[in-house]
């Protein structure tokens, strides 16, 4: 039985997804306000990391995609919880502070000797016996 049959009209529909994307072009005023808010957020961060005797570094940054990339430097190169610390503590918090970061790759210099970095600290780890 077609539309005509029933004597109703057929109504032709449309998915309409909304968009989960907000288009926002991204001027060098955007660029610079971006900019100054991600330097202040690295500015919070480091003091973290550099009282355990490493560091960290902004490598690259996408502004129109939102990554950035970042590098621990030390001790953190020797840190058993490097990793941690870039996904619990530095991912999550770019994450949440700046609303247009999307993604942040991460990674450990390994420029600095072992044994150099292991000297520098230990992730704030004081063993139970000396």
């Amino acid at each position: 039985m077609t539309a005509e049959d029933t004597g109703t009209q057929a109504v032709e529909t449309e998915s309409i997804t909304p968009s989960l994307e907000v288009d926002i072009e991204v001027t060098d005023e955007v660029i610079a306000q971006r900019t100054e808010a991600l330097n202040e957020v690295i500015e919070m961060l480091r003091p973290a990391v550099q009282i355990d005797g490493g560091d960290l570094e902004v490598v690259d940054v996408d502004y129109h995609n939102g990554i950035i990339e970042v590098q621990l430097q030390g001790a953190c190169g020797s840190c058993a919880v490097s990793g941690a610390t870039l996904t619990d503590g530095v991912e999550r918090i770019l994450k949440e502070r700046l609303d247009w970061v999307t993604e942040i790759i991460g990674g450990v210099s390994e420029e600095i000797d072992p044994l150099e970095s292991a000297a520098l600290g230990r992730g704030a780890y004081v063993p139970k016996y000396y």
